[in-house]
C-alpha cells in the first residue's frame, strides 16, 4: 500500500512556505503523493452540519484554507517525482470548461504527475457562496467527467449537454497523460458508487468505518465487473483525517482517530482490505511542518510490518443504478 500525504494547506499549515518545505521532504523519504482539500468557508451558523465529525462540527483547522489548485502547482513546481493530487475538489461548484483548463495546467507544470478527485461536497452554505444550486448532483458529475473527457481528448472538442454547451473548437494543450489525469471519485450513495464502478478510475473515501468502507469497496468491484470493467484496475485511495489523542479512545471512535497505536491498526485495517494508497493528514495533530513526514512515518511504518493484505472477492449486492 502507497502512502501519501495531505499537502499542507489548512489551519497553522495555510503558509506556502509549510507547503514548499514538506513537499520537497516528502518526495525524498519517498511518500508517493501530495494531496489537497477543497474548502471554501467556514458559516458562523451552518446550515448543514459536517458529516466527518461526531458532532457536526467543521474542524477548527479548516477556519484557515489555501486554494488547492494554487498549493499543488507550488508542490510540483519544487518536486520532480512525487504525484499531486485533489483529494478532492468539489465538483458542481466549478464551470467544467475552465476546470478543465485549470487541471491540464497542472498536469502540465507537474509533468504528468496529477491525479484528480472529485467530489460533490456538502455544505448548502458553500454552494449559495459560488452561485450553484446544490440539486441535481448526480447529473451534474456525468456532464463533467463527459466535458472533461471531451477536452482532454478531442480536437477539436464538440460537446452539447444539459449545461454545458461547447461549439466546435480547439482547446490546447492537452494534459501530458494521455486521455487525462486519473480521475478518482468520493462517493458514497447507491447512485455515487454506481458512478464509480462505470466511470471512474478509483474510489477515494473519507471519513468511513473501516467495515462499512470494506462492503462497500467489495459492492463498487461487483459492479464495476458486471458493467464488463476490470475491478483489479480500480484503486482504492482512502483519507485518514487523523486525530491523535494522548489516551485511547473507546469503540465507537472515529476511524484514524486516537492514540498512535489505535491509529496504527486502522492503517493495517485499510492495508488488509486492499487499499492501494492511504493519505494520511496531520494538519489536526499537534505537529509543526519539521515534524510532519518523521510523524506520518511513525503511524504508518508498524502497519507495514504486519501480515500481507487480504484479497477481497469481487461480488456483493448491487446498489440501483442512477
Amino acid at each position: 500500500m502507497r502512502v501519501g500525504l495531505a499537502v499542507p494547506q489548512i489551519g497553522r499549515f495555510a503558509d506556502p512556505a509549510a507547503t514548499r518545505a514538506v513537499a520537497v521532504e516528502a518526495e525524498a523519504a519517498g511518500f508517493s503523493a501530495l494531496w489537497a482539500l477543497d474548502r471554501l468557508l467556514a458559516p458562523v451558523n451552518p446550515r448543514t452540519p459536517y458529516p466527518a465529525s461526531p458532532d457536526g462540527e467543521l474542524p477548527d483547522e479548516q477556519y484557515r484554507v489555501l486554494d488547492p489548485i494554487g498549493v499543488l502547482t507550488l508542490a510540483a513546481a519544487v518536486t520532480e517525482r512525487i504525484r499531486v493530487g485533489t483529494s478532492v475538489l468539489v465538483g458542481p461548484w466549478y464551470p467544467p470548461v475552465l476546470l478543465a483548463r485549470a487541471l491540464t495546467t497542472l498536469d502540465q507544470i507537474s509533468a504528468g504527475r496529477l491525479t484528480v478527485g472529485l467530489g460533490n461536497g456538502w455544505s448548502a452554505d458553500e454552494y449559495a457562496a459560488v452561485g450553484q444550486p446544490q440539486q441535481h448532483l448526480g447529473a451534474r458529475s456525468e456532464e463533467l467527467l463527459d466535458v472533461l473527457a471531451a477536452i482532454w481528448t478531442e480536437d477539436p472538442v464538440n460537446y452539447w449537454g444539459k449545461w454545458v454547451t461547447l461549439a466546435p473548437s480547439t482547446v490546447q494543450p492537452k494534459p501530458v497523460q494521455r486521455s487525462g489525469p486519473p480521475i478518482l471519485l468520493a462517493a458514497y450513495t447507491p447512485g455515487a458508487l454506481d458512478r464509480v464502478a462505470r466511470r471512474g478510475d478509483g474510489w477515494m473515501p473519507a471519513g468511513v468505518p473501516l467495515d462499512a468502507l470494506a462492503d462497500m469497496w467489495t459492492t463498487v468491484r461487483g459492479m464495476a465487473a458486471q458493467y464488463g470493467r476490470d475491478p483489479d484496475r480500480l484503486e482504492l485511495v482512502v483519507r485518514a483525517n487523523v486525530k491523535l489523542t494522548d489516551r485511547p479512545l473507546g469503540p465507537d471512535r472515529p476511524p484514524f482517530w486516537g492514540r498512535a497505536d489505535q491509529i496504527a491498526d486502522d492503517v493495517d485495517a485499510t492495508r488488509r482490505l486492499g487499499a492501494d494508497e492511504i493519505v494520511v493528514d496531520l494538519q489536526g495533530c499537534p505537529v509543526d511542518a519539521t515534524g510532519y513526514c518523521s510523524l506520518a512515518r511513525e503511524l504508518v511504518e508498524p502497519a507495514r510490518e504486519r501480515v500481507e493484505p487480504v484479497a477481497l472477492p469481487v461480488g456483493g449486492p448491487v446498489p440501483p443504478r442512477a
